[in-house]
């Protein structure tokens, strides 16, 4: 099949009467508005409903990062798609005048599972377990999909058909990545000292209480 049509709309895309500047500032207005508008990242797909055919997102998107240079925000690539976020040394300004928003923040080991999902999904509960040598807790996975970082993936093909754990845009967006291919090499995570995958199937790195349990409260 061919590309799907373009839902039919009132809005001038094209804006053939306007002069090639007037109509690129237009497009570039639009493409900020829905941005700007939305909360979560805005996809290509998206943006292409309020501009015309011959439009080149890329350029847009270069033109308005440049008119943002210089400014306590810019505009970035994330989780597929585009968002307007703080720079991020104002964040100690905003905290002070506003706080800092939903918490967020994550315990070693909440950071070493999560890292883990990112790594290695579709991955099971069972399966994060033998990482590190002790159970990972239900109410730690609960605390990763609470805030949005990890969702249910495929049921896994092992007895009993487990549920597998994936991250989520949510995911990408609040780290600041845009695919997961965006993730650090695993080589460059273990020169800097922060992952071993041998350590982990070893179950050798230290974990600091608050996402696993011992084997005596394990839930089943």
């Amino acid at each position: 099949m061919g590309r799907r049509a373009r839902a039919k709309t009132d809005l001038d895309l094209d804006l053939a009467d306007l002069p090639p500047e007037l109509r690129w500032r237009e497009w570039m207005g639009r493409v900020e508005a829905v941005i700007f508008a939305s909360p979560a990242p805005v996809t290509r797909e998206v943006l292409s409903r309020v501009v015309g055919r011959d439009c080149n997102l890329d350029l847009i998107i270069d033109d308005i990062q440049d008119e943002l240079r210089g400014r306590p925000y810019e505009l970035v690539s994330v989780a597929g798609g585009w968002q307007y976020r703080t720079r991020k040394n104002f964040g100690d300004t905003i905290r002070t005048a506003i706080g800092g928003g939903a918490d967020k923040s994550l315990s070693q080991a909440e950071n070493l599972i999560l890292a883990c999902i990112a790594y290695y999904q579709p991955i099971t509960r069972s399966e994060l377990s033998q990482f590190f040598g002790k159970e990972v807790s239900r109410d730690t996975i609960g605390h990763l999909r609470g805030l949005g970082f990890i969702a249910a993936g495929p049921r896994s093909p092992q007895p009993g058909a487990p549920y597998t754990y994936v991250t989520t845009n949510g995911f990408l967006s609040h780290f600041g990545f845009n695919t997961l291919r965006d993730l650090p090499d695993m080589e460059a995570l273990e020169d800097a000292g922060l992952l071993s995958k041998e350590k982990l199937l070893a179950g050798d790195i230290p974990i600091a209480p608050g996402g696993l349990v011992d084997e005596d409260d394990r839930l089943d």
